[in-house]
């Protein structure tokens, strides 16, 4: 871990309870950031038990190996969740699982950091990219997006409802000044915004579309989803841990869709074994953090949790 910056875990007790962890299980936790939900489901793990940690953003990795390289019941994988199954197959662990957690969104280490670019209160490189080795960052589409396709993702990702004039006002000012910093970015949407949400900084919305934009974050997640989901045992669960009101739409839809019993024709004879159970089985409604977490961890203000249980 960069020196000077830290994390506190959000839902911590709340989503390692919610694996229900079996001593000899073989866990995903696939957003491992710095690590404070694995360190918890390990206490649970007996040493026959696995726990493969995934993430894309390398400094996240170095603080896995500096933490975990000589346990033998932990695997690493440098990659983006949406490549379970290839994660599963390099590290050469079994097909199904006993557990999934994913904690989206961005790190705290990652928003303090300011060259990392994902905070508009410091200046920084426009980047913002998790996994800085892969695509385009955040100046350079920036640079050659055409503007309908800039408000498109600000309005999409950011329900930002200034996205055609602060889109129309990147491509008037990038083509004698380009966007590589972020001030620079941040500045020029608080000159355009002419009103201001209280305690909310001109650039949030815009920030956080460009970001989701730039991570295909919503995409990867939906194929996450699918793929965690079918490399779950039967009882194992899948817990997710969301910031932002799009992805637990996401995330709620689909445990919804995969909980609920297949509509059958109206009007035709039924047999008792053509009625199948749903995939999943919901196991609470949205949880999130207490207020006292609140107090001591404003960022988890907005965390909601979702849990689900695979039965077929």
């Amino acid at each position: 871990m960069s020196a000077g910056f830290t994390h506190e875990t959000v839902l911590l007790n709340e989503a390692v309870a919610a694996l229900s962890v079996k001593p000899n299980g073989v866990y995903i936790d696939g957003t491992f950031g710095r690590g404070g939900h694995s360190a918890e489901i390990l206490k649970k793990l007996e040493k026959k038990g696995r726990l493969l940690l995934i993430d894309q953003d390398p400094e996240a990795i170095v603080a896995a190996h500096q933490l975990y390289a000589d346990d033998e019941r932990v695997k690493i994988w440098r990659g983006s969740f949406r490549h379970i199954p290839q994660a599963l197959s390099d590290v050469g662990l079994a097909e199904r699982v006993d557990g999934v957690l994913l904690d989206l969104g961005v790190s705290s280490p990652q928003l303090d950091d300011a060259s990392r670019g994902f905070s508009f209160a410091k200046e920084g490189d426009l980047d913002m990219r998790m996994n800085p080795d892969v695509g385009e960052s955040a100046a350079e589409w920036l640079q050659h997006a055409p503007a309908k396709e800039i408000a498109d993702v600000l309005w999409q990702y950011g329900e930002e409802r200034l996205s055609r004039r602060i889109a129309s006002a990147i491509v008037m000012d990038r083509v004698e000044t380009p966007f590589t910093t972020t001030l620079q970015l941040a500045e020029m949407i608080a000159r355009v915004i002419p009103k201001r949400e209280k305690n909310k900084h001109p650039a949030t919305r815009s920030f956080q579309a460009i970001r989701i934009h730039i991570n295909q974050e919503l995409a990867s997640l939906i194929e996450c989803l699918e793929a965690a989901s079918e490399y779950l045992s039967i009882d194992a669960r899948l817990v997710v841990i969301s910031f932002h009101s799009l992805e637990d739409r996401l995330v709620k839809r689909f445990m919804r869709k995969h909980s609920r019993p297949v509509k059958l024709p109206k009007g035709l004879p039924v047999m008792p074994d053509e009625t199948k159970k749903p995939m999943l089985r919901l196991l609470s409604k949205a949880i999130k953090a207490s207020e006292s977490e609140v107090k001591r961890n404003p960022r988890s203000r907005s965390a909601v949790m979702r849990v689900a249980e695979r039965q077929v």
